[in-house]
């Protein structure tokens, strides 16, 4: 398996992690709860990233279990600015350095502020994208808390 730069950036760290590699085709994002499923995980433990921009166009990082849609209301308040979107697909690799499908907390181009969703407490461990299509890490939310400043509130839309 090839290292991918948040792999290597937790290793720099000395932060304990699980990696696991899924089958895809080249560029072809896959949907998070596949990606649950080709791993034999829990999808409730898998997490997705997903990138915002604020009404005052400031970006921030919001971080979801793959079977929730993100309330971006929620989202609002918990950054507190009046109102959020998701960032155009097409600025994504250009804002943050991944590609959709590919975007991890750990890593972009810049630090943003991160809120991941209070669901991550409940486990010892959740998975989310190591930096590349294809690749997972699997680590504890409070140490990733660690490495990357982070809130945990609820963003997530109620089903």
């Amino acid at each position: 398996m090839d290292k991918t730069n948040v792999m290597r950036i937790l290793d720099q760290r000395k932060i304990k992690y699980e990696c696991f590699e899924y089958p895809h085709e080249d560029g072809v994002c896959v949907d998070g709860i596949e990606v649950a499923m080709l791993l034999d995980q829990d999808p409730n433990q898998v997490f997705k990233t997903l990138v915002t921009v604020s009404n005052t166009k400031h970006y921030y990082v919001c971080v979801v279990g793959v079977a929730h849609e993100l309330d971006l209301k929620k989202c609002a308040k918990a950054f507190n600015v009046k109102s959020l979107e998701m960032i155009p697909v097409k600025e994504l690799l250009n804002i943050t350095g991944y590609i959709r499908g590919g975007c991890s907390p750990i890593g972009m181009k810049k630090a943003f502020e991160t809120v991941i969703d209070i669901d991550a407490k409940e486990y010892d461990n959740i998975i989310f994208s190591a930096g590349k299509i294809g690749y997972q890490v699997k680590m504890n939310p409070n140490d990733l808390s660690k490495l990357i400043k982070v809130k945990f509130e609820d963003i997530k839309k109620e089903i």
